[in-house]
């Protein structure tokens, strides 16, 4: 139950953050309900073809697509209420990466992948949907730019995978796991911390 619940809040704030940025785009009604469904589903179907577990479960339930619907439609009719909040995009995108790469955690280890394996897994899980969604939005991906994503992904993902280790209680440690992927992903962004980027001119 907690992770089906966690599954579904993380769905609903990467839709929300795919439909933003479809909105931002200038994309039709499809094109927004669209970019919400594979920002939310896209991670999670990789995740699931990797560990075996086919078809798909966000292709097996009307409920993930039903998600995106609703999402999508919200960012095209209420686009400015929603840009109200703080730097909507991030903010979203944010609670999704560190949700999914709790719930990318879980079914890995479920599937019987070591702590490390089930992390990574997880991570992919989490930027997934967002590495989709800027390739269809015709954005340089965040994940391949000096932005702290998919590390702030693999943080949350390896407490998740090591308390789980040791036999801390889901209830206590996939909050924390996902608590300390989007608060080190908010932080990243607040103070602007970047990692190191190649340099071909070296």
């Amino acid at each position: 139950m907690l992770v089906t619940a966690l599954d579904i809040v993380g769905t609903f704030a990467f839709a929300l953050s795919g439909g933003l940025r479809a909105v931002e785009n200038r994309m039709d009604v499809f094109g927004v309900v669209f970019l919400s469904f594979v920002a939310a589903v896209t991670g999670g179907i990789l995740r699931d073809v990797l560990i075996g577990a086919v078809p798909p479960a966000a292709l097996q339930s009307w409920l993930y697509v039903t998600i995106a619907i609703v999402a999508g439609l919200l960012c095209f009719f209420s686009y400015r209420r929603i840009l109200r909040l703080a730097r909507p995009v991030a903010f979203f995108d944010a609670i999704g990466l560190g949700l999914f790469c709790v719930v990318g955690t879980r079914k890995a280890l479920d599937a019987g992948l070591s702590p490390l394996m089930a992390a990574l897994l997880g991570m992919l899980t989490a930027i997934g949907g967002g590495l989709a969604a800027d390739v269809l939005s015709a954005r340089s991906p965040m994940v391949f730019r000096r932005e702290i994503y998919a590390l702030a992904a693999l943080t949350g993902a390896l407490l998740f995978a090591l308390g789980d280790s040791v036999g801390v209680p889901d209830l206590v440690v996939a909050p924390l796991g996902a608590l300390l992927a989007t608060s080190f992903r908010l932080i990243a962004l607040s103070h602007d911390w970047h990692l190191p980027a190649s340099n071909p001119d070296r």
